[in-house]
């Protein structure tokens, strides 16, 4: 038997838990043991008093984080065993141990039944990101479990939560090692080298759910001219010009992000004159820029965090492709992307062809995009589900 404080879930609010959705919500909840904390391990228990399931309580509209549906202590095992079982689908699908492609996910939240933790590996360093606080507080047992199943693989981990623990939790975290250093900040992604941020960069460093749709852009970008907007480091301008393009653009409001960028271009391609970058506003430069592109990237940031921002962030999806679709030659491509998890697929692609059809343009899919397999979804867990994307083929 377990001893941790007991969440009481209202009659009749357990059907999802027991379809083994992993989260809680604050409506469903009738009653808390007295004297919990934020990121305590509670047990969950029916209306019956029937146990449910083992998981981190949190402030907010998401009560508990589900960790087990099983009556387990969440101890140093049960680390091991669920970081192990990540490891295990890397290794199926050919990440784990590729000379060519040392940099993939490692753990993805609630894609690997641990919600709230992200662990991206590059070149030998795990960064660590953690979005609750229950997680924050296992840090050094997971590095510990991640110290045991990757072994000499594993020369260092970084925590970088300090900007992803709710601000409500009265915690102040800061990034650092918990485990070794390295000032190898190189990695290798498909063949192609690139600079990886984790201390100052976004989210981990770089953006590994897009790996593969770069591959794909690489195959159509022969002959053609690119722009890359909200490049951040370069990734898909990189690929494009592997892939033969004749001209590529680089747009990203942060001039360090267009640093690195450059960077990443001489590192693959070095002294080649088709790529310039600019640190410039997306809007702006696409209102200012009369050049027109037989390939045009837009991969902007979320613009919706949560649902009471819905309606702003279609507003800004259906102006940037508009935009996109104003720039763009006939027979031009268009990769267009949304990463915001609030917006559904049905929302995106309704968005994108309102965009098309203000812009007076004939368009056809080519490819439905989303986040390749080291970034899984759980079945029982469709919200995971964040990343969109559509090729375009436009007339």
């Amino acid at each position: 038997m377990i001893n941790y404080p007991k969440v009481h879930l209202k009659k009749g609010k357990e059907h999802s838990i027991k379809r083994f959705h992993p989260w809680i919500f604050s409506g469903a909840v009738s009653r808390v043991d007295e004297g919990m904390q934020e990121g305590d391990l509670v047990a969950v228990y029916d209306a019956q008093g029937v146990f449910l399931a083992v998981g981190h309580i949190s402030i907010g509209s998401i009560v508990v984080r589900i960790l087990s549906f099983e009556e387990r202590e969440i101890d140093l095992d049960f680390w091991i065993e669920k970081i192990s079982s990540a490891c295990k689908l890397r290794k199926a699908i050919d990440l784990y141990g590729n000379k060519d492609n040392n940099v993939f996910r490692l753990v993805h939240g609630e894609g690997d039944g641990l919600p709230g933790l992200i662990i991206d590996f590059y070149a030998g360093t795990a960064v660590m990101q953690c979005h609750s606080v229950g997680m924050y507080l296992h840090r050094e047992e997971i590095t510990e479990a991640l110290q045991k199943i990757l072994g000499n693989d594993l020369k260092a981990v970084f925590d970088k939560s300090e900007g992803t623990i709710p601000f409500k939790s009265g915690i102040e975290p800061k990034n650092g090692y918990l485990f070794g250093e390295t000032e190898s900040f190189i990695a290798v992604e498909n063949g192609l080298k690139f600079n990886v941020d984790w201390l100052k960069g976004q989210k981990t460093g770089f953006f590994i759910d897009q790996r593969e749709n770069r591959s794909l852009l690489e195959h159509y970008s022969k002959g053609r001219s690119v722009l890359n907007m909200f490049c951040y480091t370069g990734g898909f301008s990189f690929y494009a010009m592997r892939g033969g393009a004749k001209l590529v653009h680089s747009v990203d409001s942060s001039a360090r992000a267009i640093s690195i960028t450059n960077e990443n271009v001489e590192l693959n391609f070095p002294g080649d004159k088709r790529h310039e970058a600019y640190a410039e506003d997306a809007f702006k430069f696409m209102d200012e820029s009369s050049q027109k592109y037989d390939l045009i990237v837009l991969d902007p940031p979320a613009f919706a965090k949560h649902k009471k921002v819905l309606d702003n962030a279609l507003k800004g999806y259906k102006r940037l492709n508009f935009k996109g679709f104003q720039q763009i030659k006939p027979g031009g491509i268009l990769f267009t992307f949304s990463c915001s998890q609030a917006v559904s697929k049905e929302d995106f692609r309704k968005t994108v062809f309102v965009a098309a059809a203000n812009a007076g343009r004939t368009v056809r899919i080519l490819h439905q995009l989303t986040q390749p397999a080291d970034h899984p979804v759980n079945i029982f867990h469709p919200e995971g589900e964040y990343l969109k994307g559509l090729v375009l083929y436009v007339e």
